[in-house]
């Protein structure tokens, strides 16, 4: 998520250290490639050293030398995740959390959220939202109403929800002109998300909620409310398929409703119905043409159930976690290209670090919500960058870069798919890129989408190349892997 703090690196390594660490790594960089000797074209697209060839994953699958390569295995995977777990505390075991929660929990998730914005806001008629209105924000969400302590409560999310700042459906924006990057807009929650219910706002019909990756409101309708042992072992057993494409949905149906044309992002796991009666109709359906999944369902008076729901064989899936290999993440993250920008999962898509979480997210592997906490993940097999770090020194790291690397600015990340005479290319979703045209002058190109890009000849402002704005660059290895 491009995040409009300014970033605060911490953990950071100086530049040797950087490069020992990724000289341990042995064996995975292949051969440096040489610098680029003349300027990259600008074509009719205006998207600068972006050919036709460019947008295709194969032809970035055929420059690898060992594209099936595996990075980590199962174990790996999982040794991976549990680093994650352990060591970042932008992320949740839930299971782990206390079975009562105190004020002072929930305050520590709350607080960070509560304050009312001091800078004038507008809402999506280019209205001034008033010191009123805000009062009345930070009013529903009821902090002087939460108890002493409670027993936590649990719940999984039905149907791809957002998670809001307040408890609003207030759009808000920084600027009358622009009403793509709603300020209360934190993330969305998939189907069949865990979530711990610490809160509930005023007028009842939010929830404020932890989730594995993130701690917002949600609205109440989009959580059903279950037992603790009903909400963790939903999606526990062996038969399961994981969604590979960048979406799937379920087949149509007029009798349940909520598990009607249900939208399912990359990488979120449902449970498969191995047992059921082959001839045995499903929502009225049989579901011979169909996979037979299980879905949570919100019943009327807010409690859990878990229902079948029927998924069509032509939806791409897969039955596990695709295997972690150069190969997988290129072809995974372009199943994205051209997908609408959509901060903080808007327009039922997703931002820089959504995309780049969700393509590792479909072969198993967890990385934090947002670009200020993948930057900093002491999880990961980070290089960092500081001011006194050289433009050239800078450029010999990009040169040993991996495809599936992630390349971190104060706002926005980038995933690396490899490199074509000398100049490193990346997928990111992005609202656009900057560059200095042949004439010198700055050009700015809107692209609001997911992105093929180059990355030496961007700029970071008028001023500044991206380049030298480069705060981190991330691997995901767990620490000392080979």
């Amino acid at each position: 998520m491009n995040t409009p703090m300014s970033y605060r690196p911490r953990d950071r390594a100086g530049l040797p250290q950087a490069l020992g660490a990724l000289a341990l790594l042995g064996g995975l960089f292949a051969a440096l490639p040489s610098i680029a000797q003349e300027p990259l074209a600008v074509p009719a697209h205006a998207v600068i050293g972006v050919q036709a060839r460019h947008l295709q994953p194969e032809d970035w699958v055929r420059r690898l030398s060992a594209p099936d390569r595996l990075l980590l295995d199962t174990r790996g995977v999982a040794a991976q995740n549990e680093q994650m777990w352990q060591r970042d505390r932008h992320v949740h075991d839930l299971q782990r959390l206390p079975a009562e929660l105190t004020r002072a929990d929930v305050r520590a998730w709350l607080d960070p959220l509560s304050s009312a914005p001091t800078r004038t806001l507008y809402d999506d008629k280019g209205r001034d939202i008033t010191r009123e209105q805000l009062a009345g924000f930070v009013a529903n969400a009821a902090l002087d109403a939460i108890p002493t302590r409670a027993p936590a409560r649990y719940g999984l999310v039905v149907h791809r929800a957002d998670l809001r700042t307040f408890p609003t459906r207030e759009h808000v924006f920084s600027s009358k002109d622009d009403t793509d990057i709603d300020r209360f807009q934190e993330s969305a929650l998939f189907p069949g998300t865990p979530v711990v219910i610490a809160h509930t706002s005023a007028d009842g019909a939010w929830y404020f909620v932890v989730s594995p990756l993130y701690t917002a409101w949600i609205e109440k309708r989009h959580v059903g409310e279950g037992a603790r042992e009903m909400v963790f072992g939903y999606g526990a057993g062996p038969s399961a398929l994981v969604v590979t494409g960048a979406t799937a949905r379920t087949v149509y149906n007029p009798e349940e409703p909520g598990l009607s044309a249900l939208q399912l992002d990359m990488g979120v796991r449902v449970p498969v119905l191995a047992d059921w009666p082959a001839d045995k109709p499903v929502n009225g359906q049989h579901p011979y043409t169909s996979h037979v999944i299980q879905l949570p369902v919100r019943r009327d008076d807010g409690t859990l159930a878990l229902l079948p729901a029927l998924l069509p064989r032509t939806a791409d899936v897969a039955p596990d976690y695709l295997p972690y290999t150069p190969a997988n993440l290129l072809r995974q993250s372009f199943k994205f290209l051209g997908e609408r920008y959509g901060w903080g999962h808007r327009y039922d898509s997703r931002d820089c670090s959504g995309f780049v979480s969700e393509v590792y997210r479909s072969m198993g592997i967890v990385l934090p919500r947002n670009t200020s906490a993948q930057a900093v993940s002491p999880a990961l097999e980070r290089i960092g960058f500081g001011a006194g770090d050289s433009h050239e020194k800078r450029l010999e790291v990009l040169r040993s870069l991996q495809v599936g690397d992630l390349i971190y600015i104060p706002g926005h990340v980038m995933m690396v798919i490899g490199h074509d005479n000398g100049t490193t290319y990346t997928i990111h979703d992005t609202t656009g890129i900057t560059y200095r045209g042949a004439d010198g002058r700055v050009v700015r190109t809107t692209l609001n989408s997911v992105a093929v890009t180059p990355l030496e000849p961007l700029l970071f402002n008028s001023e500044q190349s991206t380049v030298d704005r480069i705060t981190a660059i991330q691997r995901i290895r767990p620490q000392g892997a080979p």
